[in-house]
């Protein structure tokens, strides 16, 4: 148990990575490579550790652990390792013919300082890999781990002091008090997930020093099956992207579509898909050590609440349902009969329960989500190229994925990140290194007179008279 951080320890630290944020804006591509090289050694030796950590704040699977958690930080450190160098470099820009004697041209700088407050969803992955991406755009970083997985925040903790001095990475475990405190500084970026509700606070202290902001937070990510695809193919990867981590991803699917045509054989499916997943014995649904548990018994209270609320409303558990709260399991639960009043359906879930809902035409979809706050992951099981299309275009979400379901957070060669109430700023790759990074325009016009010394003042009748042909060029373009 450490000893809590005092307010002068906090201002200190603050102090010392301002100095060094300063310095660290001429690390090489080599220096900042080393660094992440010596991160991912120490990720490679803990991996057992890290899989023990996660498994005692909420039992999750060790299989799980190192996909889920230790394999993405490790892609996300390769990734950066090998793309740095080519990041870093200025890049040129397109100079007008109007500009003739300059040239243009952008650098990335380090923001500076940067504050990460991480969830307990995936408390390694999300803790880490936005560290990742602040290491290679050359920050310092404040750290905050979730105190609800108290393990692996400890174990975080250990990795930073390990690794690095306080005054490049220092770690602030504590709840919500801590969180407040840290807030209160001017970072000049700010990377949080969480949920939405949190979020708002997150802003709006940013907002008091103007600090830029990352929002990772999540809402309501639907599931569309086409009417005539193939449910073979679309089960397993459906069942594995929602009860993966126990229904706790923010990109987890949160509802689901399908053809009223397909909806009793999609409820079989599923529940063979489960019973495949996940096989018990009957006695102790409990008892398969590939599922997770709940974080708390406050966030399992919750999933109870929304479930018994749907129930009171006139739905019905098609599979599951089954809670034990002395070990906070909550079993992989199926749900039909939704309607727009119940709490399931207006509430991002963020547990193992699955609402269904049929259609009979595409139009039902497209109308339902035209009046929902935007998700952060949209899922689309099609191969009617007119169907993607119109849904792509009519959908507004933070990712998509067509056919497949989660994986798109493990390519991080595409940005990964929310769009209004699913958040702001993305991440991941190239991406992450922006976010933590200040692209900066730069135009160098040559010594002596150029093009532009003739619209210098005093304005006389030749000078107007280049003007107006000059606008009237532009106008014809």
């Amino acid at each position: 148990m450490t000893a809590p951080i005092t307010l002068q320890e906090l201002s200190n630290t603050f102090s010392i990575q301002k100095i060094k944020a300063y310095n660290k804006r001429y690390s090489t591509a080599e220096e900042r490579i080393a660094t992440l090289k010596k991160l991912r050694e120490w990720i490679k030796k803990n991996q057992q550790e890290i899989s023990k950590a996660i498994y005692a704040d909420f039992k999750k699977p060790a299989t799980e652990v190192a996909i889920t958690e230790t394999a993405y930080v490790l892609m996300e450190i390769n990734h950066a390792i090998k793309n740095l160098a080519s990041w870093m470099k200025p890049k040129k820009v397109t100079t007008p013919l109007y500009f003739l004697g300059s040239k243009s041209y952008t650098i990335i700088e380090p923001k500076g300082q940067a504050l990460i407050i991480a969830p307990w969803n995936f408390p390694f992955n999300l803790s880490i890999g936005p560290l990742v991406s602040a290491l290679a755009a050359g920050c310092t970083v404040c750290l905050k781990p979730s105190e609800l997985t108290p393990h692996t925040s400890a174990l975080v903790r250990r990795l930073c002091m390990e690794n690095f001095e306080k005054d490049e990475v220092a770690i602030f475990e504590g709840d919500a008090e801590m969180a407040k405190q840290l807030l209160a500084l001017p970072f000049d970026h700010i990377f949080f997930t969480g949920s939405p509700g949190i979020g708002k606070m997150v802003m709006n202290a940013a907002a008091q020093h103007l600090s830029s902001v990352t929002l990772e937070l999540g809402g309501k990510s639907p599931v569309v099956i086409d009417k005539n695809y193939d449910l073979n193919d679309a089960v397993p990867k459906i069942a594995t992207g929602k009860w993966i981590n126990c229904g706790q991803t923010c990109i987890a699917p949160d509802f689901l579509f399908v053809h009223e045509s397909q909806k009793e054989r999609l409820l079989d499916d599923l529940s063979h898909q489960i019973q495949k997943m996940y096989p018990t014995k009957k006695a102790d649904k409990s008892s398969n050590k590939d599922y997770g548990r709940i974080i708390s018994r406050k966030h399992l209270n919750r999933l109870q609440h929304l479930l018994t609320d749907a129930q009171t409303k006139g739905a019905t558990i098609r599979h599951g349902g089954e809670i034990k709260a002395e070990e906070n399991f909550m079993e992989p639960t199926i749900v039909t009969g939704m309607t727009e009043e119940m709490l399931l359906m207006k509430e991002e879930i963020f547990g193992p329960i699955l609402p269904i809902i049929t259609y009979s035409k595409t139009e039902d979809i497209l109308n339902y989500m035209s009046h929902k706050a935007k998700p952060l992951a949209f899922y689309l099981f099609s191969e009617d190229k007119s169907t993607i299309e119109m849904m792509q275009k009519s959908i507004s979400a933070g990712t998509m994925a067509i056919n497949v379901c989660g994986i798109q957070y493990l390519q991080n060669s595409l940005p990964f990140g929310g769009t209004k109430e699913s958040g702001m700023g993305k991440a991941h790759g190239y991406a992450g290194f922006l976010t933590f990074s200040n692209e900066k325009a730069v135009l160098k016009q040559r010594k002596g007179k150029t093009p532009l010394n003739m619209f210098y003042p005093p304005y006389d009748l030749k000078t107007n008279k280049i003007i107006a042909a000059f606008l009237n060029i532009l106008a014809k373009n």
